[in-house]
């Protein structure tokens, strides 16, 4: 069952992606001849609308086939009224932008559903104090309860991080209660080391205290849930550049790459946990989708962008010689990153780890 689900989320993920791709060329006039689910041999196919609607024997991936492009045979040109190629570039830039829209914007709606339905958190209570820290100083105590900062109520322990993380350490006054009495207490946050999610080591302002490990849940109104789906995505969406940045630069390891085996084991886990689960982790992936395919590689809207870009500026289309071999070159390299996720993912399964 949880297979199942991890394909139909991924099938989802493309159908909404491809969806995007569709609506805005067929706002703009494009024909759309092939909106397809997956790759490989047809196993389904319907004719609707002018368009041949398909679902493919490989359903990691799919397409949309609009006249006069074609991501395998980049040179493919239609001056028809109706052709992708007939449109203005920030008409065609548009299109591109439509497809990780659409992912970004399924992330803002699963986010605000998980919102509604309840989000676990750490509760904001103090779990262990670093001696001579700025909290230790000051007199706080492991097991004390922070209820506000600066007069700000603090409802889950990642409130109380984001104001001390924005504090530029200034003094904070901070409302606690040990057990059942209300303490006043002024701390001033100083920068401070720690390692982030990456294993880098930080600077940041910090108190020098740790949460209990108390878990609650955190249930918000709709006028609450859209800001915090909106902080969600852009949250996601930088976790994922900044990811992509440590990777480039060497900081994180290629075998912390993962392919689709990855994806589809820890959305059929996801599901095992319950729908809010299953949600966060669909956004994720859904926001991953987005911001992988912005990415300015030849064969990813990201590389059609750049080179409608260059005809828009430059006003005439990019050389055909050099157009084809950048796209043959974007090729190769999702092809072996590709690759590259599959052998981790291999290599995770059979337990090898990496020297």
């Amino acid at each position: 069952m949880g297979i199942l689900i991890a394909l139909l989320v991924l099938s989802l993920l493309i159908f909404v992606h491809e969806l995007g791709h569709f609506l805005a060329a067929r706002l703009f006039g494009v024909k759309v001849e092939r909106f397809s689910i997956g790759f490989g041999p047809v196993v389904v196919r319907k004719e609707c609308c002018g368009t041949e609607w398909v679902l493919s024997a490989f359903p990691l991936g799919g397409y949309v086939k609009m006249k006069g492009q074609d991501d395998l045979n980049p040179l493919e040109r239609s001056n028809d009224p109706d052709s992708y190629n007939s449109k203005h570039p920030w008409q065609r830039i548009i299109i591109l932008l439509a497809g990780p829209l659409a992912n970004l914007i399924l992330a803002f709606f699963l986010y605000i559903g998980v919102a509604l339905m309840g989000v676990e958190d750490l509760a904001p209570k103090v779990g262990e104090v670093l001696p001579n820290s700025p909290a230790a100083l000051a007199g706080i105590e492991p097991g004390d309860r922070i209820l506000s900062i600066n007069d700000q109520k603090i409802e889950k322990w990642s409130d109380l991080s984001l104001i001390i993380a924005r504090s530029q350490n200034r003094p904070l006054q901070i409302l606690i209660d040990r057990k059942g009495k209300l303490l006043q207490i002024i701390v001033t946050p100083k920068m401070m080391e720690s390692e982030n999610i990456f294993k880098e080591r930080v600077k940041r302002p910090m108190i020098g205290i740790s949460p209990a490990r108390e878990i609650i849940e955190v249930h918000y109104s709709l006028a609450q849930a859209i800001p915090f789906a909106f902080e969600r995505v852009v949250d996601s969406s930088l976790f994922i550049v900044k990811g992509l940045k440590n990777l480039i630069s060497g900081a994180l390891s290629p075998r912390e790459v993962g392919g689709v085996i990855t994806i589809m084991d820890v959305t059929a886990k996801a599901s095992e946990q319950g729908i809010t689960t299953l949600f966060i982790f669909t956004a994720l992936v859904s926001v991953n989708l987005g911001i992988l395919n912005l990415l300015p590689i030849p064969a990813l809207d990201g590389g059609h962008i750049i080179f409608n870009l260059y005809e828009w500026i430059m006003r005439r289309p990019p050389n055909e010689e050099v157009l084809y071999r950048l796209t043959l070159m974007g090729w190769i390299f999702l092809i072996s990153l590709m690759g590259l996720g599959l052998y981790n993912d291999i290599n995770r399964l059979l337990g090898v780890q990496g020297g």
